[in-house]
């Protein structure tokens, strides 16, 4: 038995995410379809985390284990070509029996991307979270402070989740604008569900003039959802990179 590592790429928009669910497409299955053509084996793909639907990746990690005899980083070619164009397989190894994609993560990198200008842009429509009015970055920044570090992210968490604990570790938020584009990227120890877009969703508000900075602190000590700002759409959210040792 081996253990074989895949870095994958993923045009989120037409799945409902990565985990496999009955009756929708989604991320998990397509990779587990291509590993039975490949492999002939009914293989568990084990991702380093979930992903909503429509959100992307630039560098999701899953971990799968076979009796396959083919290479480790020759795995992505084999794959690719049974992957529709909108999944893709970046790099491919194999790795130590005890790597797991997801309890082997130390940290994530996730970015969320506003398209801030007035005209809609189709190209950029299932990339973007697109905000016509104007946001101030500066303040954006000054309130991202709020988030770094170790707290209760209770009211920045979905309602549909059975997770216990909130609390988790951001250590950094940097947010830059490149035209029109801003691009909000958050490095953490773990995310709770929609935390990353609820936090997006609480800074556009902050950049619109539509709260103050000073609330965000509040907001964390409330732990209760409907004190933080809404729900940023999938379409702007990538899932960067996964870290670990």
């Amino acid at each position: 038995m081996r253990n074989i590592k895949l870095v994958i790429e993923y045009d989120g928009t037409n799945y409902w995410g990565w985990q496999t669910q009955e009756d929708f497409p989604s991320i998990q299955e397509e990779i587990e379809k291509a590993l039975y053509k490949v492999t002939g084996e009914r293989t568990v793909l084990y991702g380093s985390g979930r992903t909503d639907a429509k959100v992307h990746a630039l560098g999701h990690v899953a971990n799968f284990r076979t009796e396959s005899p083919i290479p480790g980083e020759r795995f992505k070619y084999a794959l690719n070509i049974e992957l529709p164009d909108d999944i893709k397989i970046i790099r491919s190894q194999e790795v130590p029996m005890d790597f797991h994609a997801r309890f082997s993560a130390t940290h994530k990198r996730y970015v969320y991307r506003i398209y801030n200008g007035e005209p809609e842009r189709p190209l950029l429509r299932n990339y973007t979270c697109h905000v016509k009015y104007p946001l101030d970055v500066e303040l954006m920044k000054d309130a991202a402070k709020y988030f770094v570090g170790t707290h209760d992210f209770k009211s920045f968490r979905g309602r549909r989740t059975s997770i216990k604990s909130s609390v988790r570790t951001i250590y950094s938020i940097e947010i830059e604008r490149n035209d029109e584009i801003i691009e909000i990227a958050l490095e953490g120890n773990s995310f709770l569900r929609n935390m990353v877009r609820i936090i997006a969703g609480t800074l556009i508000e902050v950049g619109a003039g539509q709260r103050a900075k000073e609330e965000i602190p509040e907001m964390i000590q409330d732990r209760d959802r409907r004190s933080a700002g809404r729900t940023a759409p999938a379409q702007g959210l990538f899932l960067e990179k996964v870290y670990y040792r």
